[in-house]
């Protein structure tokens, strides 16, 4: 039989309607019927002619049934003209509603996707009851990866779930049929890339440009801090220094490690909240051999432009050959422009080589047409913060070279995933201050004994408004504090 039609296909704030005037109808022919089975059964009770008065209220009462019946199919379960689709029956009992959505509203509804990891016993069935026990909570396996361990095996899931799924009852689920260690945590579209693509993908960004080997790592490996050391001593090169230093096929301590680079620096990747498996071992390892094989490497291309007064300067990458020009350009800075970029002018040249080194970041140079460095822009990978560093030397200041830097160096921690960026420099500094200010962003300020720390978020906003080219970009920094181990 058809489903009442009324009920199922139509509804008001989610709530079905109901016909009152079919209800009133039914509940006349109801008392009618009473009143008249009364008055049959007193007349037979009373009355000469029994018998017949019975059969004869027998037959009312079958001939309205019978009306009863033919009202309904007319009014109540007679689909409209030209619709022939079948509609599924409404829930008989209220309780059935209200233990959660069927398959169809899962498949409609509101979904979120998780990562999780979980350890179970190296044995057949094991991973067979974990996907049994996520398709009872009515989650959907994206993909998996396997990390083999010596007494079992690590798995990895992208899960999508109903949205009333939260990951307690997802972790209780696989604890149940048997995973233990279990992570999990909130997915985005960018998870749902398998992992030879992102692979892939990691591996060119790292073969195009050197600096990019730690954000390269850092993607791979999930939320984790990563540190370029230098190497401590010549024996760190041969793999007998201080713990700090790691032999040549790297090292992997449960929640830490540490792999060797080509110049013998350490890159010490750390992620306390999840240890890491021999896979990620081994892929984190074949990055760093992959940028060890290719060298040092700059991406080429560089931008002329022209200021307000009519001189052309050129933007583009620099690296630890730019060493010397570096450092004759701090020779042509005055104490004041060098202390308001580092601690102490005598510091400058010291860090130098720190900061010209694509394992530590990326850095912009400004050069004038004859060739000289009139201005640095760095962008610092400082663990697992971003730190921006500008200085400009002092007879091409306010002429919006800063605010320049700035803009493309803020833009490139956007193109690199980073989530804020930070500025160390003096609360005196007033242009490096309007210089932040002018990017448009959200801004969070620290002030310290002196020390002022601008935070950008730049999630906060769609677009970042890039400085103009003409140079007419808000305040001029002449430089800006950092940290100490800059």
């Amino acid at each position: 039989m058809t489903p009442d039609m009324s009920d199922v296909t139509r509804a008001k704030n989610g709530r079905p309607v109901h016909h009152w005037r079919r209800d009133l109808v039914e509940l006349a022919a109801l008392f009618t019927a009473v009143a008249v089975a009364d008055a049959v059964a007193d007349l037979v009770g009373h009355g000469p002619d029994g018998p017949v008065l019975l059969v004869g209220s027998a037959l009312a009462l079958l001939a309205a049934v019978g009306f009863h019946l033919w009202w309904s199919r007319r009014h109540g379960h007679a689909p409209p003209e030209g619709d022939t689709g079948a509609r599924p029956p409404a829930p008989a009992d209220p309780a059935e509603q209200q233990a959660g959505p069927s398959d169809s509203d899962t498949a409609d509804g509101a979904t979120v996707l998780w990562r999780m990891r979980t350890t179970v016993k190296d044995e057949p069935g094991s991973l067979a009851a974990l996907c049994t026990a996520l398709a009872g909570l009515r989650v959907d396996i994206l993909s998996l990866q396997t990390h083999p361990l010596a007494d079992g095996t690590v798995d990895e899931f992208l899960l999508r779930a109903p949205h009333e799924q939260g990951a307690t009852e997802i972790t209780r689920a696989v604890a149940d049929a048997g995973g233990f260690g279990t992570w999990i945590e909130r997915a985005d579209a960018h998870d749902l890339v398998d992992a030879p693509t992102r692979v892939l993908g990691l591996a060119t960004r790292t073969a195009l440009d050197g600096a990019e080997l730690p954000l390269a790592l850092r993607q791979l490996l999930g939320r984790c801090t990563i540190r370029s050391l230098p190497a401590t001593s010549p024996a760190a090169r041969f793999g007998t220094g201080s713990p700090e230093d790691a032999p040549v096929e790297g090292v992997l301590e449960d929640t830490v490690m540490r792999l060797r680079a080509p110049e013998g620096e350490v890159i010490t990747v750390e992620r306390p909240y999840l240890p890491f498996t021999p896979t990620e071992f081994a892929r984190a390892r074949a990055l760093v051999e992959l940028d060890a094989r290719l060298g040092p490497r700059v991406p080429g291309g560089q931008d002329v432009l022209t200021l307000p007064e009519g001189n052309a300067i050129t933007i583009r990458r620099a690296d630890d050959s730019d060493l010397e020009a570096a450092r004759a350009m701090h020779e042509r800075c005055s104490a004041p422009t060098l202390r308001h970029r580092y601690h102490a002018p005598q510091d400058a040249d010291r860090y130098l080589g720190h900061l010209l080194s694509p394992r530590f970041g990326r850095t912009l140079a400004v050069q004038t047409a004859s060739g000289r460095i009139v201005g640095l822009g760095h962008l610092l990978w400082d663990g697992d913060e971003t730190e921006v560093a500008l200085i400009v030397e002092d007879a091409w200041q306010r002429r919006g070279i800063g605010g320049e830097l700035l803009g493309r160096l803020v833009g490139m921690a956007i193109e690199a995933g980073c989530e804020n960026v930070y500025a160390v420099t003096q609360s005196s500094n007033t242009g490096m201050v309007a210089a932040m200010r002018g990017l448009g962003l959200p801004l969070d300020y620290q002030i310290e004994e002196g020390t002022l720390v601008i935070t950008a978020r730049l999630e906060a906003a769609p677009a970042l408004p890039r400085p103009p080219h003409d140079g007419t970009a808000h305040g001029e920094p002449s430089g800006q504090g950092a940290r100490d181990q800059h």
